[in-house]
Order: C-alpha cells, then sequence, then structure tokens
C-alpha cells in the first residue's frame, strides 16, 4: 500500500523467482495490486525486454543504473548531454528521449537497492525526470524494511521505515530492525537463529548505520566488512568503493588489505574497456586514469584509509564464476581469495597503478 501500486502498473522481472524482492514485490504485489508483470528473456535481450515492457514501476541496483548511464554516455559525451538538458526548449526532448531509449519513459517509480549508489548518479537521474529513490531491505525481513519517499528522501540515505517496522542502532553502530516480515529464524539452524536476535526481540542485520530524527537511514558499511591494517587502524571498504566504482573505467572495485600497512583497491575495468587492454594507448591512459582516480580517492578519505595502489585484475567478476550475487553485489571473501597469493609483490612493487 506504500508503493501504491494499481492494476494500470507494469512491473519487470529479471531476477530468479525465488529471490526474496521477487517474491515479495514481483510475485506478492501483482496478486495483491492486480497489475501486469512482464519477464526478461535472457541478458543479451534485456534492454529489448525492458523496451517492450515500458514498466511503470523498475527497481534495481547500482551496477545496472550506472550501466545504463555509461549506455548513455557511449551516444552522447556526458558535457554534451549536460549543455543540452540547459536548454528550456531542447531539454525535455533530450530527456525523454534518453528514457525511451533505455525503456524508463513510463516508470513512476524508480528504486535502487542492494548496495550504495552515488549521489551523482542519483543526481543525474533526477536531472531527466526520473526520480530515483533508495531502498534497503534483505531475505531476513522479507524486503519490508526502509523505502525512500516523494516527501523523504536524500540521496546516500536509504528511506525511513515502514508502518510496522522498528529500528535502533546498537552501541556497536549495528542497525537492529524488528517488523511483521521479520523471520522466525534459519531452518533448522537454531543456534545460528538464536545469534541473529538481541533479548528483545531485532534482528542483527550485520549492517552499520546511523537515523537523522525524520527516520531517514544512512548505510554506513558492514559490521563484518571492517578489517584492520598492520598498523590497527580499521577500515570501512564500501564508502571507498563507492567512489571508484563512480568512475566511467571502472566496472566494479574490491577494497582489502588486512594486516596491510595500507588498504588497496582490486579494479574490474568497465566492460567496454576490458578487450581493449592489449593496445599500448588504451592502457596507458586507463593507467592515466586510475592515477588520477587513487589520488581523488585519497584526497577524501582519512589518512589511515588513503589506499597504497589500484590493482587492475583480467578476470571478469560475474555470477557463473562466483565472485558476484543474483544481484551483483561482490562475493568480497571469494574475490580476496582468488588474489591473495599476488599480493605481496603488489606491495613490493611500490606502484601506484598495477596490472594483475
Amino acid at each position: 500500500s506504500g508503493l501504491k501500486i494499481v492494476p494500470s502498473d507494469r512491473g519487470f522481472s529479471y531476477l530468479p523467482l525465488a529471490h526474496v524482492f521477487e517474491r515479495a514485490y514481483v510475485s506478492c504485489a501483482s496478486l495483491v495490486a492486480g497489475h501486469e508483470i512482464f519477464f526478461a528473456e535472457s541478458l543479451p535481450t534485456f534492454v529489448q525486454d525492458l523496451q517492450r515492457a515500458r514498466p511503470t514501476l523498475f527497481i534495481s541496483v547500482p551496477r545496472l543504473w550506472l550501466k545504463f548511464q555509461l549506455g548513455v554516455f557511449k551516444k552522447t559525451a556526458p558535457g554534451k548531454l549536460n549543455f543540452l538538458l540547459k536548454i528550456p526548449i531542447v531539454s525535455g526532448i533530450i530527456k525523454k528521449k534518453v528514457l525511451t531509449a533505455l525503456g524508463l519513459q513510463h516508470v513512476r517509480l524508480a528504486g535502487s537497492g542492494s548496495a550504495p549508489i552515488p549521489g551523482e548518479l542519483i543526481a543525474w537521474y533526477r536531472s531527466l525526470g526520473l526520480n530515483l529513490l533508495e531502498g534497503y531491505a534483505m531475505s531476513e525481513d522479507f524486503a519490508f524494511s526502509h523505502l525512500s519517499t516523494v516527501e523523504l528522501n536524500e540521496p546516500g540515505y536509504v528511506g525511513v521505515p515502514y508502518p510496522g517496522v522498528e529500528v535502533k542502532i546498537s552501541e556497536e553502530g549495528e542497525i537492529l530492525i524488528k517488523s511483521p516480515g521479520t523471520m522466525m529464524g534459519y531452518y533448522k539452524q537454531p543456534e545460528l537463529s538464536a545469534k541473529c536476535f538481541t533479548e528483545d526481540g531485532y534482528f542483527k542485520t550485520g549492517d552499520r548505520g546511523a537515523r537523522k530524527p525524520n527516520g531517514l537511514l544512512k548505510i554506513t558499511g558492514r559490521v563484518k566488512e571492517l578489517f584492520k591494517t598492520s598498523k590497527g587502524k580499521y577500515i570501512a571498504p564500501a564508502p571507498i568503493e563507492n567512489i571508484l566504482n563512480n568512475h566511467p573505467s571502472v566496472e566494479l572495485s574490491c577494497v582489502t588489505g588486512a594486516g596491510q600497512p595500507q588498504p588497496f583497491a582490486l579494479i574490474q575495468a568497465a566492460e567496454d574497456l576490458r578487450p581493449k587492454l592489449s593496445d599500448p594507448a588504451v592502457k596507458a591512459k586507463l593507467k592515466e586514469e586510475l592515477t588520477a582516480l587513487l589520488a581523488e580517492v585519497n584526497s577524501k578519505v582519512e589518512h589511515h584509509e588513503h589506499l597504497q595502489f589500484l590493482a587492475v585484475v583480467p578476470q571478469t567478476w560475474d555470477i557463473a564464476g562466483g565472485f558476484l550475487t543474483p544481484t551483483m553485489k561482490i562475493r568480497r571473501s571469494a574475490i580476496e581469495d582468488a588474489y591473495k597469493g599476488d599480493i605481496e609483490a603488489w606491495y613490493e612493487k611500490k606502484e601506484k597503478v598495477i596490472w594483475g
């Protein structure tokens, strides 16, 4: 009811139907509201399927929103597009053309979740007339937790609690949630289930966060993702990765370096760049861009969070290889395990950009 879904709405399904988001917002929501659901046939036909569906409701992950933006920039340079959007008569035509090409021209509710999304990316979509909002949920609460609203939203915040959802922040900074959607426990794992709840029945999300007086929630990282350098300083990788992933030449990143003097980042180059890295000119240009990006990142974080180097890896991180989840979040442990044998040699090189 909070989403105000009506029979005339059109949804678009592309995740595995067993995924909690699909169960809640596709299976259940469509049965309750009676609206149409279109299904993506395959990854290669995704854009065509989206254009055919012309959804009014579209919720996705930051990586896909970024891919859409980069696809637009391939056809029209960012500077030129920004200039055109400032011309009163032309801007309306440009906005409609861009959204139509993406299949999003009829979207009235656009959402992003599963991982942090850069505020600049949200602002860009809003400049096109698409009011992109963030949400927050997980399997353990049946995707019933937080959502931004037209009245209450702010880039970097994942929204306010749904009606009936109780939220508090523990002394350690962990987000604790209690709601009608909270699970009873993990199947046949009573000990694990007991560890995941507080004595007063709140579920321990494993996410760190902060709240504003108006209820807006900000995710600051994962409790278990924090790692300590050899200097005894704790590093929260997610905020740093958020900056890295906003660069058009970066597809994905993974900040790591537990037990090392300074953290570093593993980088997967953008999809269109990877096949071209055998070209010395392309490689040199990317190195120049990443060197500048490293300096930018280090200027925005605390000294103990400064990245020692960026390591560009040759492998593609995908779901099939076990490096990504179905919602395209990185599997941090799998990525770290894949490159742990190279770390010492990378540090010894004392270079800003390293080719893995």
